[in-house]
């Protein structure tokens, strides 16, 4: 070996499809980080009157400033889900639209639009098509989103889990209620639009650097 040359490293490979090819990149500057969801989860788990009304508040916030998106996640919470379904399509709506807020402010998230919307269920719609197309490849979109709002989707999916674990709800050992997987699954789905959404409609601080969309 010549002294003056170093060791070769090999070349960490990351495989094209663990990319999304119809979900754009989220930018750096607008990833959540898992302390802010950590204690939101802690807040919500409080049900004093106090912590009732603080909530009660930020449906309305949520209401105000994104109408659009709030009746999108409406139209599939009105339908008759699974009591855990609803309750848990509930909670992660309104802990990831707080973790937005919290992480970036009211002037920095910009009113998705109603065609924002349907871009992003387009696009989540054709990245599944695209990786079922391709089955020989071990990513599907889960592992898109996860790239992309790791935080995000790490506290969701921990949550749609126990959503899922008859011995996490309470019920009888000897009489565990089944939840309807499918409703779960719409609720799910409504949540990484609601994620996707809400992170390409935060704005830069000040025009920083916008590296992963550029290497995109």
């Amino acid at each position: 070996m010549n002294p003056r040359q170093p060791p070769s490293i090999p070349a960490i490979v990351i495989p094209m499809w663990v990319r999304g090819a119809a979900i754009r990149p989220v930018p750096v500057y607008a990833v959540v980080d898992a302390r802010t969801l950590e204690t939101i989860e802690s807040e919500l788990a409080d049900d004093s009157p106090r912590a009732r009304g603080e909530l009660d508040g930020a449906f309305a916030r949520f209401e105000a400033t994104q109408p659009r998106l709030a009746d999108a996640l409406s139209d599939v919470l009105a339908k008759p889900l699974d009591e855990t379904a609803l309750a848990l399509g509930y909670f992660l709506s309104i802990s990831v639209w707080l973790a937005f807020e919290r992480t970036f402010g009211a002037p920095r998230l910009r009113e998705v639009t109603s065609d924002a919307i349907a871009a992003t269920e387009e696009a989540i719609k054709l990245e599944e098509e695209l990786r079922a197309a391709h089955g020989d490849e071990p990513f599907d979109l889960d592992d898109v989103v996860s790239i992309e709002q790791p935080n995000v989707l790490a506290f969701v999916h921990e949550h749609v889990d126990a959503a899922l674990d008859p011995g996490t709800r309470g019920a009888p050992d000897d009489d565990p209620r089944e939840v309807d997987v499918d409703d779960v699954h719409s609720v799910y789905r409504a949540v990484v639009l609601l994620t996707l959404c809400l992170s390409h409609a935060v704005l830069a601080v000040d025009g920083a650097a916008r590296g992963r969309e550029l290497m995109a």
